[in-house]
């Protein structure tokens, strides 16, 4: 089917959205979030983060996702890895950042999680992830995932 060229693109058609997410390591565990029943990807665990905000730096995004979320304050490191995942017919650039915690994960308010954990190798076998949280599981496994 030929492109209709005499129609102009719909708005942010073609755009490539932002989605952050932060890897903190405990030993040889990684933080990771259960969403609540009815959120969006609910009853799925997660490496915790989000989407950029127009203007918004990826580290800068990955922070105010920890405060709004957990009520928390990281320090954002280095970039771990990027990869690409689609979501209600948007394209995502993924990008994973090592993170430390500024405050304690027992003083955190969970606002869009049910949980959280330190999960191990064997945990990450077996919890049900998002997604888009899965190249970040595989990635930690030494199974490929990123870019």
């Amino acid at each position: 089917m030929d492109k209709d060229l005499s129609r102009p693109p719909l708005p942010g058609a073609g755009r490539r959205y932002i989605s952050t997410a932060g890897i903190a390591q405990k030993g040889d565990a990684y933080f990771v979030a259960l969403r609540k029943p009815g959120a969006n990807l609910g009853i799925l665990w997660e490496f915790p983060g989000g989407k950029a905000e127009e203007g918004e730096s990826p580290q800068t995004a990955l922070s105010r996702e920890y405060r709004e979320e957990f009520t928390a304050e990281i320090t954002v490191g280095e970039e771990l890895f990027e990869g690409a995942f689609c979501s209600k017919d948007k394209d995502y650039l993924l990008k994973v950042y090592r993170i430390e915690f500024l405050s304690s994960p027992e003083d955190f308010v969970l606002t869009e999680h049910s949980e959280y954990r330190w999960a191990d190798r064997k945990a990450l076998e077996i919890l049900d992830f998002a997604p888009s949280d899965g190249m970040i599981r595989d990635f930690l496994l030494g199974r490929g995932g990123g870019n």
